[in-house]
């Protein structure tokens, strides 16, 4: 039984048919989202602390696409060292691990998605000049100027906010956060998504933490190398086959 169930999970069928059934879960929510009124808070919260507050006649094609995703990556695990153990006289080991370095790379992705769903955490704040924030980690943030520069025409052109980092009553460090220059620290993110200048001075501040960021920056380029040096493989052999002298 457990010989047949590695089998089956080494099946490249199988990941048709899981690819397949992926493929109408998603087209399944495509159709519910927009009719439960659940959904428009799905960015809110990291996947899992959203989908266990919510009913099941609402979130079932997501459990199911979970669940299909976790068989897809536990296949591609298996169909890949079942591809190294058939394959252990290849001459080209290159052209051998490219596929399966893909596959890791696939496999990070996953894992960062999984880690962020799990341990992540997003959450958003009105703040003015001297709001302090408590972050995940128990320091504090205060925000301490907010400049911005306005045209002629009252249209503004150019900000920037200013902020401390707070532990045990000390200050432990400063940023200065402007257009497309969020804050980082210890893992949590502050960015900046809306300003107000008037009647006063206010931010709309996102406050995340996305522990799977590197491990998906890792799976990125595991995968990117794996697809450029398969290409590469390729097209060498395609040429070395094209120059090779016909027989007939």
């Amino acid at each position: 039984m457990l010989k047949g169930l590695i089998k089956l999970l080494a099946s490249l069928k199988m990941s048709l048919w899981l690819l397949l059934s992926l493929l109408f879960l998603l087209l399944a929510g495509a159709f519910i989202m927009p009719l439960r009124a659940e959904f428009q808070a799905i960015h809110s919260l990291p996947l899992f602390q959203w989908v266990t507050r919510q009913p099941l006649s609402a979130t079932w094609w997501l459990w199911a696409a979970i669940g299909v995703v976790s068989l897809l990556a536990a296949n591609t695990l298996f169909c890949s060292l079942d591809s190294l153990m058939r394959k252990k006289t290849v001459t080209q080991w290159l052209m051998l691990i490219s596929p399966q370095i893909i596959h890791i790379g696939f496999l990070f992705v996953l894992l960062a998605h999984l880690m962020s769903a799990i341990a992540g955490f997003k959450g958003v704040a009105v703040v003015h000049e001297g709001t302090v924030l408590q972050l995940p980690d128990r320091s504090a943030l205060q925000v301490r100027t907010i400049a911005m520069s306005l045209d002629p025409n009252g249209y503004l052109r150019d900000w920037a906010v200013d902020v401390s980092y707070g532990e045990a009553g000390r200050i432990v460090g400063e940023d200065r956060l402007m257009p497309n220059r969020p804050s980082f620290r210890e893992g949590i993110g502050i960015y900046v998504k809306d300003l107000r200048a008037l009647p006063d001075k206010a931010v709309l501040l996102e406050i995340s933490r996305e522990p799977g960021a590197p491990w998906a920056l890792i799976g990125g380029v595991i995968f990117m190398i794996g697809t450029v040096t398969l290409l590469i493989l390729r097209m060498k052999r395609e040429a070395k086959n094209e120059g090779a002298p016909s027989i007939l």
